[in-house]
């Protein structure tokens, strides 16, 4: 057996085992949610092993939306990571103008649209690769949307970054439920109460700086 297969179970908690991935992948991404929250720039390296480790966890429980995420993460992530530390632009943060979060809106409805009809019938188009249908595909592609585009403000520093990031761990906990992941839920869970600080600090440093 594989070490990262979810079979590999690292110990069990309330009659739920708890894989060796989706330990290590569930610690990594708390870590990187809380340096993003407090905006360090730790939360781009924590946030790599996160996403590899995710990567191969939602391929083995038939979230393709959320398994292609991940390699989106992985590269948005090195540009956060460049732009944090180079990028002058990025040293203060900054929030998005009413005509920007309308498109941003339309963005997120249409890309969900989209995506959810391609990872509905992507059992269909890649028989070879995805052998069973994906669980939730709209809901699945609407975590992936949004968190897309969390991604690139919070790379930006854009404020705007935590309510995206907060629609998506409500979805995500109620999701991952659903599909007896348990412990990511409760990752989500936690995740939400981050973003919810994130937000709140965000918020205090941006108003700070324009005292």
């Amino acid at each position: 057996m594989s070490f990262f297969d979810i079979e590999n179970i690292a110990f069990t908690i309330l009659n739920y085992p708890v894989s060796y991935i989706e330990l290590l992948g569930t610690i990594f991404g708390l870590l990187s949610v809380y340096y993003a929250s407090v905006a360090n720039i730790w939360t781009w390296p924590t946030g790599l092993v996160n996403v590899s480790f995710f990567f191969v966890l939602f391929y083995q429980i038939q979230l393709y939306a959320d398994m292609f995420l991940q390699v989106y993460f992985f590269v948005v992530i090195l540009y956060g990571w460049y732009n944090w530390r180079n990028k002058e632009d990025t040293k203060h943060i900054v929030t998005i103008s009413t005509k920007n979060r309308i498109a941003l809106v339309i963005g997120v409805v249409l890309g969900t649209l989209l995506a959810g009809y391609f990872f509905s019938n992507i059992h269909l188009l890649f028989p070879q690769y995805f052998e069973i249908p994906a669980s939730f595909p709209y809901v699945d592609s609407l975590i992936m949307v949004c968190s897309i585009f969390a991604t690139i403000l919070l790379a930006q520093k854009k404020l705007e970054n935590w309510h995206l990031w907060i629609l998506v761990d409500i979805i995500g906990t109620i999701l991952y439920f659903e599909k007896g992941v348990y412990f990511l839920a409760l990752e989500y869970f936690i995740f939400l109460g981050l973003a919810s600080y994130g937000l709140y600090n965000w918020q205090k440093q941006y108003h700070e700086a324009r005292a």
